[in-house]
């Protein structure tokens, strides 16, 4: 008797399910591989199944990792912004049911051994972002963000029930550890919240490196309580003659935190010996003369020395360099070093190897302009290559690592072509395929793929005023940059990742960003990210 009742119990399960199944919507199946992301990743698998995103998702993450939650919560936001959703965010110990996304660092795939790489799978039923690190998980995110539609990224759209995402399973790392840009606030000063959006256009390209270039001959634009003059006087003007500005502690703090909850580093740069007039403005005793010189608000270069000779210069590196390292937990400290044409050959070697020794002692790495590679420098230094093959050369020659920032191609600020409005072009132009069609490794004979540390693309100000003048010089060249700096160069061609920039239109009129539309980008909408009709019957 009990076998027969087993039996009909059994026989209106799988009926209840049959059921279910007959009954569940059926939507289209879709091609993960159509879409175009930047960077481009290892590997992409479609399934060709659709995964729909509705208000009663929650997003989940591994039981009591408390730096996980932090993603979670991210995400979360994100998704709730972009849909209107009340996004929850649960613990969890195991895959969730369905319809839900799931975080996880405790990885099931031994090939994904990167602390930076991670694995993304979308199927019908669940999300799924697993990684070494919380890192990687963050970097999954990106990923998810850019298989969603391009209006995700709207501040207002029309309420939608459900989101479609594409199917399939992407293996992905960096080829690089450090993929940075540089935003120079010397020259043009730009505030917080300017800040945070630079730093939010790196986070969605999985960039983890911002450089701020905080002085300069036209303004020093960081707080320093034991010299306060510096931005009192220092950072009271800026090109052109307007009103400048300085970041307080408490700012640069902000910044910092708000680039770590994005994975990215804070690299700090005091320029010196050279580009040191807004200090030696303010410091009369930082000058061989005693006399403080005027303010300066052109954008001519080289003509500027502090005063090697003169305790008192060490003393005032040593103290501002103790109260920024304080302010900045990443490992590296920028000296700059670059055009000091005003320092003779033998103090500006003897200034640099005694600055290192300074730096290193509030336990920091130096890195410098390819010009300090004529200095003491070895394997804990690094040098910046961006005139000079034979100092980056040399830097190598003495065990260094090198950034590659070579100006002909990485920097944002020369101009597209003879029209461009903004930008110099005392490197030359730089059209979108001239910013992308290298690779470091082979740039420069003599720098091998094991000396280079990774990628910087600079942004200097002495043209570029607000964020609308930022994004035109940035955008579409930084999606590029971050390709370099994370995906290998075998997996990289200009004709294909052209088509990939050309879609990504629609997502840069959706986040309001001013991009210049360069004619060598087949510019487009998506593709739709269904590959046959929505049939009508049920299953």
């Amino acid at each position: 008797m009990s076998s027969m009742k087993s039996f009909y119990i059994a026989l209106i399960l799988n009926v209840l399910l049959m059921l279910n199944v007959s009954c569940e919507k059926k939507y289209p199946p879709t091609d993960m591989a159509r879409h175009a992301l930047i960077p481009k990743p290892v590997s992409v698998e479609a399934t060709h199944e659709t995964f729909v995103l509705k208000d009663k998702a929650s997003v989940f993450y591994d039981s009591g990792n408390e730096a996980l939650k932090k993603e979670a919560e991210y995400l979360a936001a994100l998704l709730g912004k972009a849909t209107g959703f009340d996004i929850k965010v649960k613990a969890s110990s195991a895959l969730p049911s369905r319809g839900n996304i799931f975080l996880t660092t405790s990885m099931d795939d031994d090939s994904l051994e990167h602390e930076d790489g991670y694995k993304l799978e979308i199927d019908r039923r669940y999300v799924k972002i697993s990684a070494p690190q919380p890192k990687g998980v963050f970097y999954g995110i990106q990923t998810l963000r850019q298989l969603f539609p391009a209006e995700f990224e709207k501040e207002n759209k029309d309420v939608k029930e459900e989101w479609f995402l594409p199917a399939g399973t992407i293996h992905d790392w960096p080829e690089y550890p450090y993929r940075g840009a540089m935003l120079d606030v010397s020259r043009h000063f730009f505030g917080v919240e300017t800040v945070k959006r630079f730093i939010d256009y790196l986070a969605m390209y999985k960039m983890n490196i911002l450089h701020l270039h905080l002085s300069d001959d036209q303004g020093w634009r960081i707080e320093i309580e034991s010299w306060p003059n510096l931005t009192k006087h220092g950072g009271s003007t800026e090109v052109g003659g307007g009103p400048g500005g300085f970041f307080t502690k408490d700012e640069f703090r902000e910044i910092v935190a708000y680039a770590s909850e994005r994975y990215i580093t804070i690299v700090p740069e005091i320029d010196m010996p050279g580009h040191t007039n807004a200090a030696l403005a303010s410091y009369p005793e930082l000058n061989c003369d005693g006399k403080a010189p005027e303010l300066y608000t052109g954008t001519r270069v080289g003509f500027s020395t502090l005063c090697t000779h003169k305790e008192i210069v060490y003393q005032f590196v040593d103290d501002v360099v103790s109260e920024i390292s304080e302010l900045s937990p990443g490992p590296w400290f920028h000296i700059g070093g670059d055009e000091s044409h005003s320092t003779k050959h033998d103090d500006y070697v003897r200034f640099v190897n005694r600055v290192r020794k300074i730096v290193k002692s509030y336990g920091k790495k130096i890195i410098g302009w390819d010009e300090i590679a004529h200095a003491d420098i070895d394997s804990e230094d690094v040098v910046q290559f961006w005139a000079r093959e034979k100092n980056a050369l040399l830097g190598v020659k003495k065990g260094a690592k090198v950034i590659m920032s070579p100006s002909k191609h990485a920097y944002m600020d020369m101009k597209y072509d003879s029209t461009t409005v903004l930008g110099l072009k005392w490197a030359g132009y730089t059209e979108v395929d001239d910013g992308y069609s290298w690779d470091p490794a082979t740039l420069v004979e003599g720098i091998e793929r094991s000396h280079i540390l990774g990628i910087e693309a600079p942004l200097w100000s002495e043209t570029i005023e607000t964020l609308e003048d930022i994004e035109y010089m940035i955008f579409p060249r930084l999606p590029g940059y971050a390709e370099i700096g994370w995906t290998s160069s075998k997996h990289r061609s200009w004709d294909e990742y052209k088509i990939r920039l050309g879609k990504q239109k629609q997502r840069f009129e959706a986040m309001g960003i001013n991009y210049y539309p360069s004619s060598l980008v087949p510019w487009q909408n998506e593709e739709d990210i269904f590959i046959e009709p929505i049939e009508k019957d049920n299953n």
